[in-house]
């Protein structure tokens, strides 16, 4: 789980490199002008032109037959959860999914299911896994009734789920009467790296959103897609949970600015990440995870220091970086870091290390 960013102490100096998450980007001056120039309307009488093709490209994208365009992706996985479950029923996902450890409680508190983990090397369950949590139906145990995964597997490592497993996963689901719900909060990293259409990648999937504030850099956004029967229940959740919105198209127009122009570049996200993994797993003490995709976690054992310690003393020399636990710093590469960027952060990384050495 990302703790929220530190508040700025007394004398803090500027933030010189962003490496704290993808959602620290910033419009481009190309997505504010596209947003300035958008045809508005009101969204939630369905006459917002922008919103409308959004949606409708959206759809496209993920091979679903309608869209909902939402604020934000943790309400996204609400309110696919609320559509897709009962009070009492259950969710197999796996235990770090982004459902069971960063949304509030809100499946608990909103939806009324309780998800069930499952284990599974860099954030993903096998099919295996998956086929021997299921169980025979009883009066004694919760309905099974929704498998849910996430794409790219943040707490995993970014890590990318294969597209012939993501395929089987959804077979034994949907085998077993369950539905199936991707998060794809960093769905196009996935595919980019894969080489792979998203509509191939979810296909299996009775529902899955991306979200716009990460990678394709879009200060607000996130669009869940279904069949057309699902996204209109959906829209009952939006409008109880005051998800609906008015002149919505500003916003939409900056998410069809990054369909455009945000997602190919995501690959240069992949190479700087790779190019800071490179960096400090030469520094001593210091034990990196190779990236799949555009984050960093780096095991900070074996110098001795709490990833908090280091985390300060990193954000006194400019630099901004997430603590995932007592140990775990995750570094994560987007579009308002280039690679002189990264070489910074690495320098800067080597002389706080170095400062403790000495």
């Amino acid at each position: 789980m990302v703790l929220a960013p530190p508040r700025p102490e007394a004398n803090m100096p500027k933030v010189r490199v962003n490496l704290y998450s993808d959602t620290q980007t910033r419009p481009t001056p190309a997505m504010k002008a596209a947003m300035m120039a958008a045809e508005t309307g009101d969204e939630q009488g369905g006459l917002d032109p922008t919103v409308n093709e959004l949606c409708d490209r959206m759809a496209a994208l993920m091979g679903k037959e309608a869209a909902v365009f939402l604020p934000s992706g943790t309400m996204c996985n609400q309110i696919a959860l609320l559509v897709h479950c009962q009070r009492g029923d259950a969710i197999l996902a796996h235990r770090t999914a982004h459902i069971l450890t960063s949304e509030g409680g809100g499946t608990a508190a909103l939806s009324g299911a309780q998800i069930m983990p499952l284990e599974g090397k860099g954030g993903q369950f096998t099919p295996d896994t998956l086929r021997a949590a299921i169980y025979t139906p009883s009066r004694n145990a919760p309905p099974l009734r929704l498998v849910a995964v996430e794409q790219t597997a943040n707490l995993g490592g970014g890590t990318v789920w294969d597209s012939q497993v993501l395929a089987e996963i959804a077979g034994i689901a949907h085998e077993n009467g369950m539905g199936t719900h991707m998060d794809g909060a960093r769905l196009l990293n996935a595919t980019v790296q894969a080489g792979i259409a998203p509509d191939v990648m979810c296909q299996g999937y009775d529902s899955v959103w991306l979200d716009f504030t990460k990678g394709l850099g879009a200060p607000l956004g996130a669009v869940l897609c279904g069949t057309a029967d699902f996204i209109d229940r959906a829209w009952r959740w939006k409008q109880r949970m005051g998800g609906a919105m008015r002149q919505a198209g500003i916003c939409a127009a900056a998410c069809l600015h990054a369909l455009d122009h945000h997602v190919d570049r995501l690959a240069e996200d992949h190479a700087n990440a790779a190019r800071l993994a490179g960096h400090l797993a030469q520094l001593p003490g210091l034990l990196v995870q190779p990236p799949e995709t555009n984050l960093v976690f780096i095991d900070t054992k074996g110098t001795g220091r709490q990833a908090a310690d280091l985390a300060r003393a990193l954000r006194h020399q400019g630099v901004m970086i997430s603590t995932m636990g007592p140990t775990t710093l995750r570094a994560c590469t987007h579009l308002d870091v280039d690679t002189a960027g990264i070489d910074e952060a690495a320098a800067l990384f080597a002389g706080v290390l170095q400062a403790q050495a000495a």
